[in-house]
């Protein structure tokens, strides 16, 4: 684990410790952290998904395709 010095907002901690129901300053931010990163990845895999499920439907293939030929 790796020490790091970093200014926050006084009020922020307190309030993330309310809303996580941590008991700690370390324990918030850690568990913000973790949060953090994976709401993230889920979001960015669920829309991915979703592109991936619906692409014919977001995307004109034959417009991207003569783009691509004229070198847009």
């Amino acid at each position: 684990m790796t020490k790091t010095l970093v200014d926050v907002d006084d009020q922020m901690p307190a309030f993330a410790q309310q809303q996580l129901g941590t008991s700690t300053k370390r324990e918030t931010i850690n568990r913000a952290l973790t949060i953090a990163a994976t709401v993230s990845a889920d979001d960015r895999a669920r829309a991915l998904r979703r592109l991936q499920d619906n692409a014919d439907q977001f995307l004109d293939f034959d417009v991207l395709e003569e783009r691509e030929r004229s070198g847009l």
